[in-house]
């Protein structure tokens, strides 16, 4: 896939402000057992300290509450991370590292976390009716396959970073639709129907220039529907097969002349009749009619000579 950065689309994209860092956390099945434990010796402290009475008791049931909070801040740091996902840690709305390390993991229980995915998504466009560059209206959806790289960007960077895929895609095919021909005029020019991969390859890279801001990775992209617009849908269908039927006896006519060609080389070599060139003029005019013909042709017999 071509590189192509958001200089050359004319974007001017602030520079970001923060890059994903990853932290790893601590493993949290010790931490969920020493959660236990904890829990287990503040409902013994708590129990011995209502049981007793005097100095003894306050002192146990203090130990209690000391658990009881060592418990909460053992167990709050926990989370489970998926296959598939991160967690965004934020510490009093500063930015504290990622966690993409799958299982059980401990961290600070004074984070503030946020799920992300990092699975591979699809997003398809609707059926956007733009005009080509020849000014025809026709109708294009593509499909964006595309991955979260950088979970720490398309958290901060942007409000949104789904919607900010999904606009971005459609301004990006809206773009290549109006840059390019839906038919190429010239054989060395581009256009939407017939160079397919060298036009879902400019569509990936423009795509990708755009949502890099948000730490989003484009896959692939490929055009899932192209058509002209209903209002000139049989106009153009005629055109195109006029211009498939202009081909067809073009090519027809290059064959016979070459069988007509080939037809008096072949007389002329083996002599086996001589023709002069009125004779020779009669025989490649009926040869063309029977070869380039529409229809059956009738063979008529000439009884006499070609000049009576």
């Amino acid at each position: 896939m071509p590189d192509m950065d958001a200089n050359e689309l004319g974007l001017e994209l602030p520079a970001p402000q923060v890059r994903e860092r990853l932290t790893p956390g601590a493993p949290g099945l010790g931490m969920l057992a020493v959660g236990l434990l904890l829990l287990l010796g503040a409902a013994a402290f708590l129990v011995i300290g209502l049981m007793q009475s005097g100095g003894g008791g306050a002192g146990f049931f203090a130990l209690g509450v000391l658990c009881l909070i060592a418990t909460w801040i053992a167990l709050k740091g926990l989370t489970a991370v998926a296959p598939g996902e991160a967690r965004v840690l934020q510490l009093f709305g500063r930015y504290a590292g990622t966690v993409r390390k799958d299982g059980l993991r401990w961290v600070n229980p004074f984070y503030n976390l946020r799920k992300i995915s990092t699975r591979i998504r699809n997003h398809e466009t609707a059926a956007l009716k733009v005009n080509d560059a020849d000014g025809n209206p026709i109708e294009i959806a593509a499909v964006v396959v595309w991955q979260v790289a950088d979970t720490a960007r398309a958290v901060f960077e942007v409000d949104d970073f789904v919607a900010f895929v999904a606009i971005q895609t459609e301004t990006a095919v809206r773009h290549i639709a109006n840059g390019y021909p839906y038919d190429a005029h010239d054989p060395s020019q581009l256009s939407l129907r017939d160079n397919a991969d060298e036009i879902t390859a400019k569509l990936s890279a423009e795509v990708a220039a755009r949502v890099e801001a948000a730490g989003v990775r484009i896959v692939e992209s490929r055009i899932t529907h192209l058509a002209y617009a209903p209002e000139i849908a049989q106009a153009m269908l005629r055109r195109q097969q006029a211009n498939a039927v202009v081909a067809a006896r073009q090519r027809i006519v290059e064959g016979a002349v070459g069988m007509v060609k080939l037809a008096l080389d072949q007389l002329a070599a083996s002599e086996v009749v001589a023709l002069d060139e009125e004779r020779k003029a009669t025989m490649v005019s009926n040869l063309l009619v029977v070869l380039c013909g529409d229809r059956d042709t009738q063979p008529v017999v000439n009884a006499g000579s070609l000049y009576s």
